[in-house]
């Protein structure tokens, strides 16, 4: 809901960015902000603690739709300016002035007279709901938390919420969700109280980590560990999928310690989108070999070409 609050701050300069920022680059500027005055990174600096509580507060409004566009149509009608409380003694520019001057009449004048004539700007039905003859006010939004598998939050899946005094409500989570998205289902909030519409029911979605898995955009990542000599010689080995049967990949002679090998279409697949499967090698070192491995190993490693393999690294370093 909106503030006097907003007609005295200008989120967008708070955030250093434009009007038509994307909510993409939205999110990218908060967070490189958030990370530079948190209050974590800087104990005991009232001032870095008072920036991140603006920072966040403009956030919080820019980066919801719905508030952003109310925002920006009480900036366009305040201008920018500054506007006190209004009431005795309050002087001109205060909160009846403004809206007495929009809507015809002025301080106890008719409010439906003249202004507008019903057609508000975008945003300001959202601020007079329900009261003086402007229409009903939506009803108050829901808000609930779920936490689900990670295999559900790349597939999809449908849950249940119970709520006192409710019947259960299903939701569906959509193939792909990432820890900490949010789903809203219209409608599905706490009624009106005068016949506007019903709120919604805004629901945080927490991702449970896997052992195995992890996400990489619309990609998963595996780690697969490989011996020594099969990536030396080269070898076929199985893979794991999320939820499916192995794969088999092949290793390339040679393969080194971190190369990234791609299995398609086996990551986040919805009709928009077709993730992969990253494998990434890693190859195992044994922790312990008998003395005849050990003799066996270090003649292999007699009829290697004798390079230093750290040598091009210690002449960037200029140790060379």
């Amino acid at each position: 809901m909106a503030s006097q609050d907003w007609f005295d701050k200008d989120f967008y300069k708070i955030l250093g960015v434009s009007k038509d920022v994307s909510e993409a680059e939205l999110k990218k500027v908060y967070r490189k902000l958030a990370r530079q005055f948190h209050p974590d990174s800087n104990s005991g600096d009232a001032k870095a603690e008072s920036r991140f509580k603006e920072i966040s507060e403009a956030y919080s409004v820019l980066s919801d739709a719905e508030q952003r566009k109310e925002y920006d149509a009480v900036r366009a009608m305040g201008g920018g300016a500054r506007f006190s409380a209004g009431g005795q003694g309050a002087g001109t520019g205060g909160f009846d002035d403004m809206f007495g001057n929009l809507f015809g009449g002025g301080r106890g004048g008719g409010r439906n007279q003249g202004g507008f004539g019903g057609n508000m700007p975008p945003g300001f039905e959202n601020l007079f709901g329900g009261g003086g003859g402007y229409g009903p006010q939506p009803g108050s939004d829901i808000t609930a938390k779920s936490t689900i598998n990670f295999i559900d939050s790349v597939k999809g899946e449908t849950i249940k919420l119970h709520f006192e005094g409710r019947e259960p409500i299903s939701v569906k989570i959509p193939a792909g969700v990432s820890d900490g998205q949010k789903v809203k289902l219209r409608g599905k909030g706490n009624p009106s109280p005068n016949g506007g519409e019903p709120g919604d029911l805004v629901v945080t979605v927490h991702v449970k980590p896997h052992p195995v898995f992890s996400r990489d955009g619309n990609n998963l990542r595996v780690t697969v560990p490989v011996t020594f000599a099969e990536a030396t010689l080269g070898a076929t080995i199985q893979v794991p999928t999320l939820g499916g049967e192995p794969v088999k990949l092949k290793v390339a002679p040679g393969t080194p310690n971190g190369r990234v090998l791609r299995v398609k279409g086996r990551g986040v697949v919805t009709s928009k989108v077709e993730g992969d499967l990253l494998a990434m090698v890693e190859i195992a070192v044994p922790s312990h070999i008998s003395e005849k491995a050990a003799k066996a190993l270090a003649e292999f490693d007699s009829l290697l070409p004798q390079e230093d393999p750290r040598a091009d690294l210690l002449s960037k370093a200029g140790l060379l």
